[in-house]
């Protein structure tokens, strides 16, 4: 039974190609430079680098050690389209990360918010209690006020 290892046209799964320095799951390749000499044609490992804070990441893992042989035109295009597929999965898995962060965010910011309007109804309650302890007071004390007013009133009539 051979591997994908052995198979020049096979792909890794997904969950068995390494991990780069950044994180993400590395991109299958086949050197095409004539440099390093014997090493054109064989198959490695590079990561992908889509973080987007612009730093190069140079992981790079080879799986051959020597070239397997030339392929034809339409195993080639085949590899590229299964390439592309692996990119594609490669961004749909970070689009999920992202996303599954963003709602995380979300939540926490709706907490918050829930939190700030909780104390501005708090703020609000104790501002009204104060003005109405300060109104009390004065109120009783102006009734009185006119009250003395209208008896003093009513004796020197």
């Amino acid at each position: 039974m051979s591997t994908w290892r052995d198979d020049p046209n096979a792909i890794p799964p997904w969950n068995e190609r390494p991990k780069c320095h950044c994180g993400f799951r590395t991109w299958l390749q086949v050197w095409t430079d004539q440099l390093p000499q014997g090493k054109k044609g064989c198959r490695f490992f590079k990561c992908p680098d889509i973080d987007d804070d612009f730093k190069a990441c140079t992981f790079m893992q080879w799986i051959d050690t020597r070239p397997l042989g030339r392929v034809s035109l339409k195993e080639e295009q085949e590899r590229r389209v299964r390439q592309q597929q692996i990119r594609l999965k490669g961004k749909e898995d970070e689009l999920k990360r992202r996303r599954a962060e963003l709602g995380q965010r979300e939540a926490a910011l709706k907490i918050q918010e829930e939190q700030f309007q909780a104390r501005e109804a708090q703020f609000k309650r104790e501002a009204d209690e104060q003005k109405n302890r300060y109104k009390e007071p004065a109120q009783s004390s102006t009734t009185d006020e006119r009250n003395k007013k209208g008896k003093f009133l009513r004796f020197t009539q």
